[in-house]
C-alpha cells in the first residue's frame, strides 16, 4: 500500500529515471513513486538504438527496461508522452503540459540530452535525420533496409560513436555510406589520433567511404528529398539520406529556468551536482547524461571540475545511486566512465576519460593490425583510461589500474604475457 504523504517525481523516460524508481521500491520506500516522460513508450535503452535493434539482430520490445506491466505492479505511476513545463521551487511542484500540477518531496531530474542538429541549408528535407530516440531508430532501421534494398546513398555527417555504429549497420543493410568528419581521423574528442586511423581502415575494408576535414555546409533536395550533401571544401555527395550525428547537448531548459546551477559550457554543460548527484537545491537531484559531476575516486583526477558522461553505464549507474540519495543515504558517485560499441565483428569496452591534450603517451598491449589488443592513455606513467578491442574480461584490471594513480611499468603494461592483475593497482 503506497504511503501518500509522501512522494517522489522523477522527470525522464529513459534508464536512469526506470533504474531511479526501481531502486526506490527495492530499498523500501513506500511513498508515491511519480515517473514523467515525453515519449509515449515505455522507459527504453539507447544503446540498441544504433546498435542490436538497428541492425535487426534485436526485436523491439528487447530495448525496454521493463515489461510494461512492472510499473503497475511496483506501484509507479507513470504520465506518458507528457511534458514537464515548469518546475516551482517554492511549492516543490511540477507543471505538466496538460496543466495538471505535482507536488513532489524530493524530484529527479533525468532529462537526457537532444542530438545537436545542423545549421545549414537542407535540414528541413524528409530525408535528413536524428538519432536519440526510440521513433528516430524505428524510422532510421526503414531507411536502411530501403537504401539497401535500391543501392542508395547515406552520408552522416560526424564519425563519432553513433556516426560509426550508424555507417556499420547501415552497410549490413547493403546501403552506400559516406561519412563526413571535420578531424583528420574518428572518434577525434574520445580516443585522439593514435588510434582513430584503425578505425578507418575497419570501416573502408567494408566500404565506407570517409571526407575528413570537411563540414558539411548544405543540404541539396528536389520536392522536399534529398539528393546530395555539399561540403566546406566544395565537395559535392550524393544521397539519399542525412544523419546528423554531431554530438548531444544536455537537456537543461527545465532546471536552467527553475534557477538551479548549470556546469560550465566549456566543461560539457549540463545541471551541476555534488557526489551525492544533488543539484544547488537539496530538494532536487539529477542523474544520466544531463548531469555534471565531480570526478571522484580516481588515481589521476581530471583537468576538469565536473563531468557529463553520455553513456549507458552512466544512466545504469548513476539512476540508482540517486534514488538513494533521495532517500537520506550517505551516497558519493564516484563510477569511472565506461561505454561499449559493436561495429561489424570489432568489439570494445572503454574505461576512463582522456581526451586529447590530457595524456602525453599511449601504450597498446597485443596486435592492433589484428584488433585485437588493450589500449591504454597515460599522463605521467599513470593510467587515465583504457579501451579493450576483442579482448574481454579486463575491464574489471582496467578501472583498477584508473582508480589506483599509481605510475606503471610502461614494458609490463605493453606485455601480453604479464598478467593485467599482477600490475600496481
Amino acid at each position: 500500500m503506497v504511503d501518500a504523504h509522501r512522494t517522489f517525481v522523477i522527470v525522464g523516460g529513459g534508464l536512469a529515471a526506470a533504474k531511479a524508481a526501481e531502486t526506490l521500491r527495492a530499498e523500501g520506500f513506500t511513498g508515491r513513486v511519480i515517473l514523467i516522460g515525453d515519449e509515449r513508450d515505455h522507459p527504453y535503452e539507447r544503446p540498441p538504438l544504433s546498435k542490436g535493434y538497428l541492425t535487426g539482430k534485436d526485436e523491439r520490445d528487447s530495448v525496454f527496461v521493463h515489461e510494461p506491466a512492472w510499473y503497475a505492479q511496483a506501484e509507479v505511476e507513470l504520465h506518458l508522452g507528457q511534458t514537464v513545463t515548469s518546475v516551482d521551487r517554492d511549492t516543490r511542484c511540477v507543471h505538466l503540459g496538460d496543466g495538471t500540477a505535482l507536488r513532489y518531496d524530493k524530484l529527479l531530474l533525468a532529462t537526457g540530452a537532444e542530438p545537436r542538429r545542423l545549421d545549414i541549408p537542407g535540414t528541413d528535407l524528409a530525408g535528413v535525420h536524428h538519432l536519440r530516440r526510440l521513433a528516430h531508430s524505428d524510422r532510421l532501421r526503414q531507411v536502411l533496409t530501403a537504401l539497401g534494398r535500391d543501392n542508395g546513398h547515406l552520408v552522416i555527417a560526424g564519425a563519432g560513436w553513433i556516426g560509426l555504429e550508424v555507417a556499420a549497420a547501415a552497410r549490413g543493410y547493403g546501403a552506400e555510406v559516406t561519412v563526413v568528419e571535420a578531424a583528420a581521423t574518428p572518434l577525434h574528442q574520445v580516443i585522439g589520433p593514435e588510434l582513430g586511423e584503425l578505425f578507418t581502415e575497419l570501416h573502408r575494408e567494408h566500404g565506407v567511404r570517409f571526407h575528413f576535414g570537411a563540414r558539411l555546409t548544405e543540404i541539396v533536395g528536389q520536392d522536399g528529398m534529398v539528393l546530395a550533401a555539399r561540403t566546406d571544401d566544395g565537395e559535392e555527395h550524393p544521397a539519399h539520406d542525412v544523419l546528423a550525428a554531431i554530438g548531444a547537448a544536455p537537456r537543461t531548459a527545465l532546471a536552467e529556468a527553475a534557477g538551479l546551477d548549470l556546469a560550465d559550457r566549456a566543461e560539457g554543460g549540463g545541471i551541476a551536482v555534488d557526489s551525492a548527484l544533488r543539484t544547488s537545491d537539496l530538494d532536487i537531484f539529477a542523474a544520466g547524461d544531463v548531469a555534471a559531476f565531480p570526478p571522484a575516486g580516481w588515481g589521476v583526477a581530471p583537468p576538469v571540475s565536473r563531468l557529463r558522461v553520455e553513456h549507458w553505464a552512466n544512466a545504469l549507474n548513476g539512476g540508482p545511486a540517486a534514488a538513494r540519495a533521495m532517500l537520506g543515504q550517505d551516497i558519493t558517485y564516484d563510477r569511472v566512465p565506461y561505454f561499449f560499441s559493436d561495429q561489424y565483428d570489432l568489439g570494445l569496452e572503454y574505461s576512463g576519460w582522456a581526451p586529447p591534450g590530457s595524456y602525453d603517451q599511449v601504450v597498446v598491449r597485443g596486435d592492433a593490425g589484428k584488433r585485437e589488443f588493450v589500449a591504454f592513455w597515460l599522463k605521467d606513467r599513470r593510467v587515465l583510461a583504457g579501451m579493450n578491442v576483442n579482448v574481454w574480461d579486463v575491464t574489471e584490471d582496467i578501472q583498477r589500474l584508473i582508480r589506483s594513480g599509481r605510475p606503471q611499468d610502461l614494458e609490463a603494461l605493453a606485455d601480453p604475457g604479464v598478467p593485467l592483475g599482477s600490475l600496481g593497482g
